[in-house]
């Protein structure tokens, strides 16, 4: 068993999110959206490449690869969480994510445009890798810190990540801008070593994690039956749970949609800063490091508002802050608004992923034993809302031509989750809550 509030124990937890917060950046936020669109972009084509026989928006293709991705871990995350309750090995599974998800970005050096479906596929493993190590990572937070303390905790471990990534970003920036230091010619090469560090950087990393958590206690108790079928009846054990539970089902309801939102952003905000002002790698990167290091204060911020007027009060907030970003989006035409839009972006991101981590955290019931089951509930409703998001942005953006009005799109998401977040403050404010 896991001692609470361990100090040693809880650094090296976060320190997971130093090791795979390197891909958010690096993969998803920076050098491969702008390496990609850049080398998808051509005079013959324009915007347009093919993919096995059919022709697709260069940054659609990627977002659909995404939000295929988050589909097929939304149906195969509940089955391993179902086998990581009952063996007692979510550690093993962490490791088996971790391992896949680098290796992918490792595969990613080899990634130029006529390699396009290979890397595509890897993109997408990538994704995978990410997804299934980050939920049997939440799963420790309630057994590595009290209720009291998994506000700061959980903060702690995204300040974590946002210093690793940016370390590494930072490295790799150098390679990017200045390739004429280390003796390079072929400008694709600095983009594709990134991907190398990125792979690296995450395996090695997550040594420390390993080293420290447990891999869990077997269930010995739970009945054997098929594991696909077992999978999905732990879902349903927890959804029968949630519904008698009023506070904690409305959460999940609000978070759901304005999941939708928050994921899409972080995930398409690259290709469409890149091809709508033209930004560069350069100058993006700068702007997500703006973003990383603005968060950083910006999620103890959010858990420190949260123990003076609550979660959902600042979550409300948050969320409405998030609906403006969206509506300013829609408008930039220049940089510098860019950079202003970022900054915002940047000082609410981290604040409310920690906020909704420890939230859904403190609502669990206190005697939960099953703990990546109840987190597996969660991931999967965030994995489906970020196929939705992703799905809706890429279609909307297919459909007319105009990155734009997907941005606007996502502003209705926000508008519903914040519906039922004011819908949950009235429902505790009527009935004992824990928050």
């Amino acid at each position: 068993m896991i001692t609470k509030n361990n100090k040693k124990t809880i650094r090296s937890w976060a320190f997971f999110d130093w090791a795979n917060s390197a891909y958010n950046l690096v993969i998803t936020s920076t050098i491969f959206p702008a390496y990609y669109t850049i080398i998808t972009t051509t005079k013959e084509h324009g915007d347009k490449v093919d993919f096995f026989g059919r022709t697709f928006v260069n940054t659609s293709l990627s977002n659909y690869a995404l939000s295929f991705a988050y589909l097929v871990m939304a149906f195969v995350l509940p089955i391993l969480s179902s086998i990581a309750d009952r063996r007692g090995n979510k550690k093993s599974f962490m490791k088996f994510f971790t391992y896949m998800g680098g290796a992918a970005c490792i595969g990613l050096y080899f990634f130029k445009l006529d390699t396009l479906e290979m890397s595509i596929i890897l993109f997408a493993l990538a994704a995978m890798g990410y997804i299934g190590g980050v939920l049997f990572s939440n799963s420790y937070l309630p057994e590595i810190a009290s209720e009291e303390h998994q506000d700061r905790v959980s903060a702690q471990g995204f300040s974590y990540g946002y210093i690793g990534s940016v370390i590494l970003q930072l490295i790799c920036f150098l390679f990017v801008l200045k390739p004429e230091w280390f003796g390079i010619a072929d400008a694709s090469f600095p983009p594709r070593l990134s991907f190398l560090l990125v792979g690296l950087w995450w395996i090695g990393f997550s040594q420390i994690p390993f080293s420290v958590l447990h891999d869990g206690t077997p269930q010995h108790d739970k009945v054997k039956t098929n594991i696909f079928k077992d999978g999905f009846s732990e879902l349903s054990k927890v959804w029968t749970q949630v519904k008698e539970m009023k506070v904690l089902k409305g959460f999940l309801v609000s978070y759901f949609f304005y999941s939708m939102g928050v994921q899409t952003i972080m995930l398409a905000a690259a290709g469409f800063a890149e091809k709508t002002l033209k930004l560069g790698t350069a100058k993006l990167i700068a702007v997500i490091l703006i973003i990383q290091l603005v968060a950083i204060p910006g999620a103890m911020l959010m858990s420190f508002l949260a123990k003076k007027t609550g979660n959902i009060n600042v979550l409300i907030m948050v969320v409405l802050l998030w609906i403006g970003c969206c509506v300013y989006g829609y408008y930039i035409t220049n940089e510098y608004q860019f950079y202003s839009l970022a900054a915002i972006v940047g000082l609410i991101m981290g604040g409310i992923q920690s906020l909704s981590r420890s939230t859904y955290s403190k609502y669990l019931p206190v005697d939960t034993k099953d703990t990546t089951s109840f987190f597996s509930f969660y991931d999967v409703t965030e994995k489906l809302a970020i196929v939705i998001g992703l799905f809706s942005f890429a279609y909307i953006e297919d459909l007319t031509g105009n990155i734009r009005y997907s941005i606007i799109a996502l502003a209705s998401f926000f508008m519903v989750g914040l519906i039922f977040l004011v819908i949950l403050r009235k429902i505790e404010r009527k009935e004992p809550a824990k928050l």
